[in-house]
């Protein structure tokens, strides 16, 4: 990957997009500091932007059996913060293949170092009906994982809560009955971000997040997420990407990655429309 993205111009990138949120930082406290309910608002809206996008840019639409549903991009750092012992995460299971009684032994016997609810789909399905008990859920936890069974049925159940910013999705695990793989497969999609790819060109995962990752970190994420990117089946592969960029939600768009034809294609492109 290294003759096509140079480390340092993403290297470059991250510690530009870290000095402009700096920056954003004292005026928001300032602008707020009189009014206790702005403040607030203003504190929450900080929130939704507080992680740094790889944004993809593909030459083509992908297929359309690609953007159903979201795919897991391992990351060399976690953006979850490094206390783990202090964050509760939820784990969503059919209730048949894994039940949930079964499940709660199973976790018990693996020392998880963090807290970790089992929830059957059928009751969250029942229970959180309405859009303050599905806003209740979504803010009770910090991560939200799903058994790789129940994840077609998500989007219907956990609705717009959940999938309009698109943050708490939960993370699919592909979990086995007897628990044998249960521990490292929870690690790893909590090292993990999702990638929705859209219907369109264009699409984004979450690489760094500002307060947790540090820029050294970043990098090293970016590389990683697109070797994820570029392990799904995307036609073509680095020939179906037209560029990559890094980005805030509301910041500006840094290009580390353009594809640039070769000189030999253009000259005969241009041989053929003479």
């Amino acid at each position: 990957m290294a003759d096509r993205i140079s480390e340092e111009a993403v290297r470059k990138a991250v510690n530009a997009l870290l000095k402009w949120k700096t920056k954003l930082q004292p005026q928001s406290h300032h602008q707020y500091e009189e009014d206790g309910e702005a403040k607030a608002e203003a504190e929450a809206e900080a929130e939704s932007d507080d992680s740094i996008y790889l944004s993809l840019t593909l030459k083509k639409a992908p297929p359309q059996q690609l953007t159903l549903t979201p795919h897991r991009i391992p990351l060399r750092h976690s953006l979850l913060p490094k206390t783990h012992s202090q964050l509760n995460f939820c784990l969503i299971v059919d209730g048949k293949k894994i039940k949930s009684e079964a499940a709660h032994k199973i976790l018990k016997n693996q020392n998880f170092p963090f807290t970790l609810k089992v929830m059957k789909l059928s009751k969250i399905k029942s229970d959180y009906k309405s859009f303050e008990t599905k806003k209740k859920l979504h803010d009770s936890f910090d991560l939200f994982f799903a058994a790789k069974g129940v994840v077609p049925f998500l989007p219907m159940v956990l609705g717009k809560v959940f999938y309009s910013k698109k943050r708490k999705v939960p993370v699919t695990v592909d979990l086995k009955a007897d628990g044998s793989n249960w521990k490292e497969e929870i690690e790893r999609a909590s090292n993990s971000s999702l990638l929705f790819l859209s219907s369109g060109t264009c699409s984004a995962v979450r690489v760094g997040k500002w307060g947790v990752t540090e820029g050294q970190e970043i990098v090293e994420n970016v590389f990683e997420a697109i070797d994820g990117v570029l392990d799904i089946p995307i036609p073509k592969k680095w020939g179906g990407v037209r560029c990559f960029h890094l980005k805030f939600s509301d910041s500006l768009a840094l290009p580390i990655y353009e594809h640039q034809p070769t000189a030999l294609l253009v000259g005969e492109k241009r041989k053929r429309t003479v």
